[in-house]
């Protein structure tokens, strides 16, 4: 379904793995103007590509114990445990006994900062419940060491129980990192990546929380669990303008972006401040992954009609629709303005679908923008 949305506020914006994990990708052709680049065993959600070229992906643990956390998509369609099989060797099977500091415990995202780390944010919380005390954290990765440099933990009075860390954007200067909580009770994480401190904004702020008044329709009719309950995801998806004054974001169950100043983030901000900082940006629909492209232009997922959006200066627009996009989930972009996408398949999961398996099989897929045009 095509729809155009117009803006309510002031605010514009100017990759299959054949048997499994161990396994070569079945590289596919475009059918239209996507092209599937990859399938994997089990359930995918971040990607992130450098500017050199090097693609990752990673896999939480939603439904099933993943025998790998964050892989590096290798040339030959292989995936690499990344960094090492150490920091994948967490299971769910063996929580009492490894400490959760030290491994990846159920990556969410994995992102670039532009100064040669890939940062892996874990909220620690296998199957998208409790967080295991201490193990909410950032992983700071060198790319030409392909080393650990830093963790940094996100203490329980930042990542409350009941957060779920989501995805994550780094000012331009590689210093500060916004992250999105959605969990119960939805806000925006700020992280001082040099000294370590983390801190909640808009904590509870409507602007951050679920529009209890969305359904999510997709394949003709409600999602929802066996027990009645849809999905109910608070702040979600994140992007930030290319000069980093700019957040945008949007609760999964939701309809409407929102926009703040960075500068009114700050820690010595005060709440009220913030609150009426915010900006209503426009209309939109269910949304999971944004993402802000080199050219400006915002891009969005549309999971409940297998689409990509973009924000048109005053109306978000279509841009394409592949039923092979089930749940389009989280963007990337390599240096040639490619748009690389992860379709998650979440209505395919146990979670929605009773007998289904723990393992869901899941794609990346990528498309260029100005062959759209």
């Amino acid at each position: 379904m095509r729809k155009s949305l117009w803006v309510l506020g002031g605010l514009g914006v100017g990759l299959a793995i054949a048997g499994g994990f161990a396994g070569r990708a079945a590289l596919a052709r475009a059918r239209g103007p996507l092209e599937r680049l990859a399938q994997f065993d089990h359930q995918v959600t971040g990607v992130a590509v450098t500017q050199d070229g090097r693609r990752f992906v990673n896999f939480p643990r939603w439904t099933d114990d993943a025998p790998i956390s964050v892989a590096e998509l290798m040339p030959d369609g292989s995936l690499r445990p990344y960094p090492d099989e150490k920091w994948n060797s967490w299971r769910n099977a063996k929580a009492a006994e490894l400490p959760v500091s030290d491994y990846f415990v159920c990556v969410q995202s994995v992102v670039p900062d532009g100064h040669g780390n890939l940062w892996v944010l874990d909220p620690g919380a296998p199957g998208n419940e409790k967080i295991l005390p201490g193990a909410p954290k950032l992983v700071k990765i060198e790319l030409a060491s392909d080393r650990v440099t830093k963790v940094i933990p996100v203490p329980e009075d930042v990542a409350l129980q009941g957060s779920y860390l989501n995805d994550i954007r780094f000012s331009p200067d590689g210093k500060l990192a916004y992250i999105t909580d959605s969990g119960t009770r939805g806000a925006i994480i700020v992280v001082d990546l040099v000294g370590g401190k983390s801190w909640r904004t808009l904590d509870g702020h409507a602007s951050t929380q679920v529009d209890k008044s969305v359904n999510v329709i997709i394949d003709g009719r409600q999602l929802v669990r066996p027990d009645g309950r849809q999905p109910m995801f608070s702040a979600d998806g994140i992007a930030l303008s290319n000069d980093g004054r700019i957040l945008y974001y949007q609760a999964l169950t939701g309809s409407t972006l929102y926009a703040i100043e960075t500068a009114k983030l700050q820690q010595d901000i005060t709440e009220a401040v913030r609150a009426a900082a915010v900006r209503n940006v426009a209309t939109t629909h269910v949304a999971d992954g944004l993402w802000m492209s080199k050219a400006g232009v915002l891009y969005l997922t549309s999971p409940t009609d297998y689409s990509i959006t973009r924000l048109n200066k005053f109306k978000v627009e279509h841009v394409l629709t592949d039923r092979r996009l089930r749940w389009p989930d989280t963007f990337a972009e390599d240096a040639d303005g490619r748009i690389y996408v992860t379709a998650s398949h979440i209505q395919d999961t146990m979670w929605f679908k009773p007998g289904a398996p723990p393992s869901v099989r899941t794609a990346l897929f990528a498309f260029q923008p100005d062959a759209l045009n």
